[in-house]
């Protein structure tokens, strides 16, 4: 069974995939531009240089950026899915080789289980 985190982030994926497709409005206007090498990308929100610390933090939080980053950490057989049902299996494949470990209070762990954290993390997991 995945971690609540992981379930977030695979809910979080799809979502933006139907934002890609139009099956959702795109009340946050988030774009979207193809590459031939990388497939479907999103852009990241611009965020002022002179922003305050706390606008920063919930520009990092939101749902424009977190979204971006997991869609653009997809490789393109994930990414590049014409059909909802195709996408969940080619994403649970590809999720399937990411450790999932959840920060347990007590322990230290190496990263924040985040799969752009496990995907920064050089030797961290085999990606075929």
């Amino acid at each position: 069974m995945q971690s609540l985190q992981r379930r977030r982030e695979r809910y979080i994926i799809i979502h933006v995939w139907k934002l890609l497709h139009k099956k959702v409005p795109n009340d946050i206007n988030m774009e979207f531009y193809y590459t031939g090498r990388l497939g479907w990308r999103a852009r990241l929100p611009k965020l002022y240089g002179r922003a305050k610390t706390s606008a920063k933090t919930l520009y990092d939080a939101s749902f424009a950026v977190q979204g971006a980053k997991l869609w653009n950490a997809l490789p393109k057989n994930v990414n590049t899915q014409d059909n909802l049902d195709t996408l969940k299996v080619h994403l649970a494949e590809f999720l399937g080789r990411i450790p999932d470990q959840p920060p347990t209070t007590g322990y230290r762990t190496s990263n924040h289980n985040s799969i752009v954290n496990w995907l920064n993390q050089p030797g961290a997991f085999e990606r075929s």
